[in-house]
């Protein structure tokens, strides 16, 4: 008889206890922002004497955590999800759940709610704080745990840097009540949300930029409903102009400018030292063309605010924007980097064994497809080892504007560029090598003279960058290092001339990492580019595994080379099934508005997320891609074709459901 649960992973412990000792121990030091996924641990008894209790667990998000009572439904419903396989006597599964502990992570007052359950028997809810004391659960604790479990739901429901193995996703928001709940708790906590952590790019979370007001941003923007939203930021700006920001966004997002427009221009009046506010502005300016006025803007933002990387990057695309290539490269290069701080996980005890079930509708569909293993798994290491895909927070960012840059004017005149604005180390050395000639040559009574002489000295622009053989991409020469040139002139008796770099800058060392980056990825990028034409003229098949189609779909994004990206992960699908590659097809796909395949982008990636439990339909990547094509199509077209692709009854469902919710919350297109 089964000892597992049906349809839900689980992992089972080695000691009883020992996943909830673990989160304990976690709690102190490791929980930094919105914290961990929900922990939902379970004790099973057997009925017959003398065996041993078993301890297993599993992840969960988007449980109701408004009260105890929700939590301990969700542990009683584990009840009816016993596995009850038919022994030769009896249909009684001897195994049942005896207890249960429900653990979610409060982001606010970072405590760990839990509520335990007797199975029969009472309930008890209480918190653990960092030093893992209990204490009672006070009804604001409740409500910041709620709001603090819905925000993770919602923020982390595609995050790839969240993925967990046996991590249950289900609706966070079911229908409108839950919807209104929802923004009941977000004003009541909103002037805390900068407690909660912002984006990696955000040195100091702010009222604007946190994770409350990222995930209410996302929740009404993946649907282009932005009315709950703009209510919401109406009472609030009453107490802070700089929500504005947020208002304007969300006016834009409903197609009203006009009233966007006048709310940045009262609010910048009462607080015109806000870069949230210029910022709005700035993009509204460069989606009219009014690169001038945005500039100025763009200057002002980074006056006021110079330590955020914001303002930085903002000035950087406008400069791309005017075309002054070179006033980007330097502001790019000022650009304040902070250390990217992984999502808050906490490392568990080695389960004994796992279970990992799949539902019998979805093996009987004929749909499920899982990752493929060997020939296609396998991969040129010089596509494996491109060190781009390892970039995160403002290095990932600094890298999509090199990028553009390097896709505006081209690989050789980005060089030139580069040369003309930064000092490079073979130029710094042959300038350092004349001018100690020249101290030495030269006495030192005339030392005032060569001073006055020595002001007026340019230093050549040309870089010769040699070329890699076999590639038409110029391997890039190294910049002068910040900290070379600074021990040199420290080493210099003050009285001996030293040369000065007037007209240039030096380049940031994480600056000069990420143009040897490009560079990688631009050699591999060209290769492919010309081995695949060499093949289509000499009418010879071009070969590749999945996983190599794959990355070089990977690689084609990143450079910003859309077509041959969807050529890439459409051949790599033929080879082997990739949920990435799906899921970047059915974003591309959607923009061209190709309803068709679109949806068997859709069908595919949402058998394959219902297999890894992921039951969540909104909001989540295929929800977003899929209102934007109701938005564009209508809701009753999108509806046809998915009836004449003639699923099965099980997958017919389950993508019923996305319409079901636009239909529900009233998408824009819903009616048509």
């Amino acid at each position: 008889m089964a000892d597992t649960l049906k349809d839900i992973p689980e992992f089972f412990e080695s000691e009883l206890g020992e996943a909830i000792v673990s989160r304990t121990d976690a709690l102190g030091s490791t929980f930094r922002e919105l914290g961990p996924p929900d922990l939902c641990h379970i004790i099973k008894v057997n009925a017959k004497p003398g065996v041993k209790e078993m301890g297993s667990y599993h992840y969960i998000s988007g449980v109701d955590a408004s009260s105890s009572a929700s939590l301990a439904a969700y542990l009683n419903s584990l009840t009816y999800s016993m596995d009850e396989s038919q022994s030769w006597f009896t249909k009684s599964n001897a195994w049942r759940i005896r207890s249960g502990i429900y653990c979610c992570f409060n982001a606010f007052s970072r405590v760990d709610v839990r509520v335990e359950v007797k199975i029969p028997g009472g309930v008890e809810s209480y918190y653990v704080n960092v030093r893992g004391e209990r204490q009672e659960a006070t009804a604001t604790i409740w409500q910041e745990t709620y709001l603090s479990a819905l925000l993770r739901a919602i923020l982390y429901s595609d995050d790839s840097y969240y993925r967990l193995a046996g991590y249950r996703k289900v609706d966070p928001i079911t229908n409108m009540n839950s919807e209104a709940k929802f923004l009941e708790a977000a004003e009541a906590n909103f002037w805390k949300g900068w407690l909660l952590g912002s984006k990696a790019e955000i040195q100091v979370a702010t009222n604007v930029h946190n994770h409350l007001t990222d995930g209410i941003m996302k929740y009404f923007g993946d649907s282009f409903r932005y009315g709950p939203a703009i209510r919401l930021f109406e009472k609030l700006r009453k107490q802070d102009p700089e929500i504005g920001a947020l208002l304007a966004r969300a006016y834009i997002g409903q197609n009203e400018e006009t009233k966007a427009v006048k709310v940045l221009y009262l609010d910048l009046k009462s607080t015109p030292m806000s870069y949230p506010l210029i910022h709005v502005q700035v993009d509204f300016l460069r989606s009219k063309g009014e690169y001038d006025t945005a500039l100025k803007l763009a200057k002002y933002a980074v006056d006021i605010t110079p330590s955020e990387f914001l303002t930085w990057a903002k000035l950087t695309e406008v400069y791309i924007d005017l075309k002054d290539y070179k006033s980007a490269l330097l502001t790019l290069n000022s650009c304040p980097m902070f250390t990217y701080s992984e999502r808050d996980m906490h490392r568990m005890p080695a389960p004994q064994k796992t279970h990992l079930p799949i539902k019998p509708d979805i093996i009987s569909s004929g749909i499920m497809e899982e990752d493929a293993a060997g020939r296609e798994s396998e991969a040129d290491p010089n596509l494996l080892r491109l060190p781009a895909p390892a970039l995160h927070g403002t290095f990932s960012q600094a890298y999509s504007l090199l990028t553009r840059l390097a896709l505006t004017i081209g690989w050789d005149d980005l060089l030139k560029c580069r040369a003309k604005v930064f000092v490079m180390e073979e130029e710094y050395r042959m300038q350092k090598a004349k001018e100690d000639k020249r101290k030495s040559s030269i006495p030192s009574s005339e030392d005032e003279d060569l001073n006055k002489k020595m002001e007026n000295v340019g230093l050549g622009d040309d870089d010769a960058s040699p070329k890699i053989e076999n590639s038409s991409v110029k391997k890039p020469t190294q910049a002068a290092d910040d900290s070379n040139t600074q021990e040199e002139s420290s080493n210099e008796d003050k009285k001996e001339v030293t040369f000065t770099f007037s007209n240039k800058r030096l380049c940031e060392r994480w600056l000069d990492n990420l143009f040897m980056v490009l560079y990688e990825d631009l050699r591999i990028y060209t290769f492919w580019r010309t081995e695949s034409v060499h093949y289509r003229t000499q009418q010879m098949p071009y070969r590749k595994s999945g996983t190599e189609w794959e990355l070089l779909g990977d690689l084609s994004l990143r450079l910003w080379h859309e077509n041959e990206a969807k050529e890439a992960y459409e051949k790599c699908l033929d080879y082997k099934f990739s949920a990435k590659a799906w899921m970047k097809l059915l974003e591309i796909y959607a923009k061209e508005g190709n309803v068709q395949k679109a949806l068997l982008a859709a069908v595919k990636l949402t058998v394959y997320h219902e297999r890894w439990y992921h039951e969540i339909v909104y909001p989540t990547e295929i929800s977003c891609n899929l209102n934007r094509l109701i938005r564009k199509e209508g809701l009753s077209k999108m509806q046809n074709v998915l009836t004449s692709m003639n699923l099965p009854r099980p997958v017919q469902k389950l993508m019923t459901r996305y319409f079901d919710y636009g239909e529900l919350f009233q998408v824009e297109g819903y009616e048509l």
